[in-house]
């Protein structure tokens, strides 16, 4: 039997893309576009969510969805970071060119996943509740911020099963298949927020089915698109547990999920510090935060994109190629984030208006907010995309170590701001935060990169 892969054509149907050959700035550009889309799609019903809930609930309800966002993103971040470092390896053997490795490899990361999905869900239910005592979520956020993650979190195995599997296409370079999911998955979102709150009623229940029937639309099309490609199929010889294999997608998943669960705790502090700010400045930053996340998803896209790039190339032995790969990403990634620092600085102030319904008292204070928060990130943009972009870079290369030190310097930063800057200089303290954790992680990523590269051995 071949246990060799037939590498794609560059003009093939688009299954799979073999990033060991070709212009890097080209392959880079030709796989970040479709994840930009896709990831902008997942944004979207997120947008949905909180134009819907602050236009037809209110700020109080609008402010409950902020108390929950770093609750969601530790949580979900965890299942994202996990099973994008479970695909790392399968990215690599599919450089190397070996399917027997690939077919391993996918049939331990599904069971890794599995049992994962099933501790993190015991986890997240079990945790809800002290964490929002200790977050000093308002009395009167309590109870619908808890029903939200409530329902939210029982959706943890679907979105286990949805991020493997999206997970898997991104390795073998394919990213149109996650782009249709999640415009199959964004498109009823925003179809069942309007149908369960505000025509059913249902208030912020509503908002929280939608958003996990939407995630179960993006698994099944992401596995439907798994199985088209054909590569999906695993022998019967490449189907039994394998613990070596499992304890190196372990190694490299569990830090990245955990860089992840760091990320939000630095959150979490800040989030504590906020909710005692008020709920007008609370619904501001909340709103600012959505337009922030919409603006940094193609940063994502260009990480995902240069980690993939970066496995298969260390499959393949081509070192020379990832230096280029990573002077092509961080030069796109420069220009892309000065032309989302202008769309903050423009259009900020009118994008706030569409979360916060004029006739409610004070929105004014909350948009000035929100702005402020915006033209303070517009400067320093660029700092962000080059945090996705090196620590992707070294995650590829197989060290998922370092870029988890780089997520606790973001923590300190956070949180030293949060703590201490905001007695000196008052709430926007906060915000600045907010660029000294890019600068950090910048500084530390920017020597890691260089380490691991000059010790590269292919």
């Amino acid at each position: 039997m071949d246990r060799r892969i037939r590498k794609p054509d560059m003009t093939g149907n688009g299954s799979t893309l073999d990033m060991t050959s070709g212009r890097p700035s080209a392959l880079l550009l030709r796989f970040s576009i479709p994840l930009i889309l896709g990831n902008l799609f997942q944004q979207l019903y997120t947008f949905a969510d909180t134009i819907i809930v602050g236009q037809k609930l209110g700020v109080t309800a609008l402010s409950a969805l902020g108390a929950s966002e770093w609750l969601c993103f530790m949580m979900f971040g965890l299942v994202q970071g996990m099973t994008q470092g479970f695909s790392i390896g399968i990215s690599k053997h599919f450089g190397e060119g070996r399917n027997d490795l690939v077919q391993k490899g996918i049939f331990q990361a599904a069971c890794v996943s599995a049992g994962a999905a099933l501790l993190v869900t015991a986890i997240g239910q079990g945790m809800l509740v002290p964490a929002l005592k200790l977050l000093r979520t308002p009395a009167e956020l309590f109870g619908m911020t808890r029903l939200y993650l409530e329902i939210l979190y029982i959706g943890i195995p679907v979105s286990f099963a949805g991020n493997m599997l999206a997970a898997i296409l991104r390795a073998f370079g394919n990213s149109r298949a996650p782009l249709y999911a999640m415009a199959s998955a964004s498109i009823t979102n925003i179809f069942l927020d309007i149908l369960f709150v505000m025509v059913l009623g249902m208030g912020i229940r509503g908002a929280a089915y939608g958003t996990l029937l939407s995630q179960l639309c993006a698994a099944v099309c992401c596995g439907l698109a798994l199985k088209k490609t054909g590569m999906a199929k695993v022998e019967r010889e490449n189907r039994k547990p394998d613990g070596r294999m499992m304890l190196a997608q372990i190694r490299l998943g569990v830090p990245m999920g955990f860089q992840n669960i760091i990320t939000a705790v630095g959150g979490l502090a800040v989030q504590s510090v906020v909710n005692g700010f008020g709920i007008l400045f609370l619904a501001g930053y909340t709103a600012a935060n959505k337009l922030y996340g919409l603006l940094e998803t193609a940063a994502s896209s260009y990480g995902y994109a240069i980690s993939t790039y970066t496995a298969q190339n260390v499959g393949a032995g081509r070192k020379d190629r990832i230096r280029s790969g990573i002077l092509s990403a961080l030069a796109i990634g420069t220009v892309t984030a000065c032309l989302m620092s202008s769309v903050m600085a423009v259009l900020g102030r009118p994008i706030l208006t569409l979360f916060i319904a004029g006739g409610q008292v004070n929105t004014g204070a909350a948009i000035q907010t929100g702005y402020h928060f915006l033209c303070i990130l517009a400067v320093f943009f660029p700092l962000l995309y080059a945090v996705y972009i090196l620590r992707s870079c070294i995650q590829g290369m197989g060290n998922s170590t370092m870029p988890m030190l780089s997520s606790l310097i973001q923590v300190v930063m956070r949180i030293v701001c949060a703590s201490a800057v905001t007695g000196l200089i008052g709430n926007t303290g906060v915000f600045w935060g907010e660029v000294m954790a890019w600068l950090g992680a910048d500084l530390f990523l920017a020597s890691a990169l260089l380490y691991r590269y000059k010790r590269l051995e292919i």
